[in-house]
């Protein structure tokens, strides 16, 4: 490091070494200063941290980013809501003057808001290369003390990095200019211009190349495969494939591996086949993983108390380390699924055959015995290996169906033997969860159905059922005693982390709910049970969206991590994923675990791979939020070609969203997601209430707020973007003006200010005027 730490430490925490530790102030100053990346090993460097005073400087991290001080890796730490230092920037057009503009690669738009545009600077990388259109470029990154042109940030190039497995897709057009590529991407303003290629055909998918790279020349763009029709919603979930590099083929070795897996046998393995486990999954689910079962215990000392056994595919022994199933396997993370098709993480021999617990069939699994005593808290666990066969596959609707009283002719001889301990047994561990109190956001979610010719037939919101509530139960019972037996073997693990949510983010909160004359009650430390009390509160109010909204957004986003931080949501002290290895490299993990741990045979997890876990706990998180993400793009791109037929029809919806420069709104039908730029709002000066998550007209005092109910008119659909414009058809809610607000010294914190000397808005802040409510032009923007 260049830059030397104070040595004025007078508030430091003190330990048992010679070294005072640094303060929190000093570690801040540390990051902001520094000209490299900064993560916990250069800071440790930086203040002369050695052995022991390591683990208290972690702890101080750990404050830190549960503050919202810091948020990051633990090799690279960074101030919410800024770039780092050092940051990968994807460079994706030019601005008015020709200057290449980029964007941050790792950016949480959620958490830290719009994804800010970034200068690049015309310094060449270490290389000696230019970087060009559609590069990635690692950049020393520097903060504009004003905001030139709208630029925060300025990009120096470093290195420009390798090209990955995305390809860059878009829509070939024939124009009066000529021939252009239009981006598929929302936050991608500006078309590529193109040399004609006689090849294509206008409105055509096309996956193409840009070379030529330097500034003041125009990027070459080569045209490398035509895709065929964008409205082919056949073609939607390739969008998201390409765009985000899922890998989605097996290469012949590894498919060639696959011919020589281990062949399964009964020695070592505990025969449970006479005990009639059974699946209860989606009726439309591709693999199966799971099975359960429940019976009284008939231990005296535990009356009125259940047996349950969680039985989970043995992916372990068939996928080993080192192997290329292996590495194909963390390489994907997990199981991409969309509604046309799953991009799996596992060749279908294992994930649809050999590990999928098929009806009637033998497999093998690794086995949880459950046991609960009345009020359904747990007594006592087992894992073992087995060899198991289900008794039946069931989807949700028909289990449930039958306990209601509607059994069909599969569920009828199931129902006194299987399904109804299964109910009981579920009844009772109830209870212990309601004790629990985890956090209840129980969120509606779309489901898209789609017919036998790949075409949308409907979107549907599917009811939640007991039945669904009864596995996700029973798998996080199993998924916490995988935990416990972890920790008590004292192996190393990979747990399932839901950090509390930040000091920032509940300081935010609480300005929100004091506008609704809401409370975060409790005292103490942060327990779920408080937002609990809140949604409560809410519970059949015209505000309740609008509250369960934004405590959504108050928390922290879950990830894989190898050191516990336990599970807020959940309330759970320790909790790991173990019951879905065969989507799931975190829950393959685990797995090989329990096999060391507990000496159950072959494919335990090898010497080499526990000094990995922390790369692989960083990688498999990525991979979850990349699927997470091409999951979603491609529900919206699927939704906006079912409604692109549909310009000029009123929806109903709620604002699900308020920023500076307009507003989100969310259809009740089918979930869909648009914009309303605030200009188009009306004739007055909206001015962007943070607190309270509004838009409020300087004048009229007119508001519209997160969660309100309003009518839209849909004006414009780009499919292929995902992107819809909405135009506002309803009347905000009265209110106060501004000058009455101001009055009455409301100073809650929102972006409201005054107008300019001339008459109109500050330049970026207040936002622009409309002379009506309707208008026509831009692309909707999500």
């Amino acid at each position: 490091m260049n830059k030397k730490p104070r040595t004025n430490r007078k508030s430091a925490p003190k330990n048992n070494d010679q070294t005072p530790l640094p303060s929190k102030d000093e570690i801040l100053e540390f990051i902001q200063t520094s000209p490299g990346k900064v993560g916990k090993r250069e800071i440790a460097r930086a203040f002369h941290i050695r052995g022991g005073q390591r683990i208290a400087l972690k702890r101080i991290l750990k404050e830190m980013a549960q503050d919202g001080l810091i948020e990051g890796s633990r090799k690279t730490l960074r101030q919410p809501g800024q770039i780092s230092k050092v940051a990968i920037i994807e460079i994706f057009g030019r601005d008015d003057e020709g200057e290449f503009i980029g964007r941050p690669v790792k950016w949480d738009e959620a958490a830290e808001g719009p994804v800010p545009t970034v200068l690049i600077g015309a310094k060449r990388g270490k290389a000696g290369k230019m970087p060009g259109m559609g590069d990635r470029v690692l950049s020393q990154i520097t903060k504009l003390d004003q905001e030139a042109d709208g630029y925060a940030y300025l990009a120096q190039p470093i290195k420009v990095l390798p090209r990955d497995d995305r390809r860059m897709l878009g829509i070939y057009r024939l124009t009066e200019r000529g021939a252009e590529i239009q981006p598929i991407d929302k936050k991608q303003l500006k078309s590529w211009h193109i040399r004609r290629d006689e090849a294509a055909s206008d409105g055509e998918l096309v996956a193409f190349e840009l070379s030529q790279r330097g500034r003041g020349k125009n990027p070459d763009i080569r045209i490398t495969e035509r895709l065929g029709n964008p409205q082919d919603q056949g073609l939607i979930s390739l969008i998201a494939i390409e765009t985000h590099g899922i890998p989605h083929h097996f290469s012949e070795a590894l498919l060639q591996e696959l011919d020589h897996l281990p062949d399964l046998k009964a020695d070592g393995r505990e025969d449970i086949r006479s005990t009639p486990l059974i699946t209860i999954d989606p009726a439309d689910a591709r693999d199966h993983d799971d099975a359960v079962w429940a019976a009284p215990d008939d231990d005296p000392s535990n009356e009125g108390g259940w047996v349950v056994i969680v039985a989970i595919a043995d992916v372990s022994f068939y996928v080993r380390p080192g192997s290329l199933l292996d590495k194909e396997a963390v390489k994907r993370g997990n199981s991409v699924y969309f509604p046309d098709r799953v991009v799996p993480m596992l060749p279908e021999k294992i994930s649809n055959d050999l590990c999928s617990l098929r009806e009637l069939e033998d497999r093998p699994a690794l086995a949880v015995e459950l046991v609960f005593d009345k009020n359904g808290r747990k007594v006592k666990h087992s894992f073992k290996r087995v060899l198991m066969k289900s008794a039946a596959k069931l989807s949700y609707n028909q289990a449930q169906a039958a306990i209601d009283g509607h059994p069909d002719e599969k569920t009828q001889p199931l129902l006194e033997p299987i399904l109804k301990p299964l109910w009981s047994a579920y009844e009772a561990v109830r209870q212990a969860r309601d004790e629990r109190a985890p956090l209840e956001l129980d969120l509606p979610e779309r489901k898209i159905l789609m017919d036998e010719k790949g075409k949308i037939k409907d979107i549907i919101t599917p009811d939640r059922l007991d039945a669904h509530k009864l596995i996700e139960e029973f798998m996080i019972q199993a998924n916490v005693a995988a935990a416990e037996t972890l920790e008590k073997k004292r192996s190393p693990l990979i747990y399932r982390v839901h950090d509390e949510p930040s000091e920032e983010k509940i300081h935010a909160l609480n300005e929100f709910l004091e506008t609704v004359d809401f409370k975060l009650g409790g005292s103490g430390p942060m327990r779920a049970h408080m937002f609990n009390g809140v949604l409560r509160r809410a519970r059949g109010k015209e505000i309740e969206e609008m509250v369960t909204e934004v405590v959504l957004r108050s928390q922290a986003q879950a990830e894989y991590n190898p050191t516990n931080l336990g599970h807020f949501g959940l309330n759970l002290q320790r909790y790991a994923h173990f019951t879905s290895p065969i989507r799931r490299y975190a829950d393959l993990i685990v797995h090989r675990a329990l096999v060391r741990a507990l000496a159950l045979g072959e494919g335990g997890l090898k010497d080499d791979a526990i000094e990995e876990l922390d790369e692989v706990a960083a990688q498999i998180s990525t991979m979850e939020r990349r699927a997470m993400m091409a999951e979603r793009e491609t529900t919206d791109r699927l939704i906006a070609s079912f409604l692109s037929t549909r310009e000029g029809a009123v929806f109903k919806g709620r604002i699900s969203g308020v920023t500076r420069s307009g507003l989100f709104v969310k259809l009740d039908d089918t979930g869909a997601d648009g914009f309303i730029p605030i200009s188009k709002l009306g004739s007055d000066y909206f001015v962007h209430d943070e607190a309270a998550h509004a838009l409020v007209g300087e004048r009229s005092g007119e508001t519209y707020h997160i969660g309100q109910r309003v009518e839209v008119r849909l004006v414009e659909v780009v499919p292929t973007a995902g992107a819809m414009r909405f135009e506002m058809i309803s009347d905000g809610v009265a209110g106060q003006t501004r000058r009455r607000r101001d009055n009455k010294g409301d100073e809650r914190g929102g972006s409201r200010f005054k107008r300019s000397s001339t008459g109109g808005p500050p330049k970026g802040k207040v936002r622009r005027r409309s002379s009506s409510k309707s208008g026509k032009g831009g692309k909707g923007r999500k």
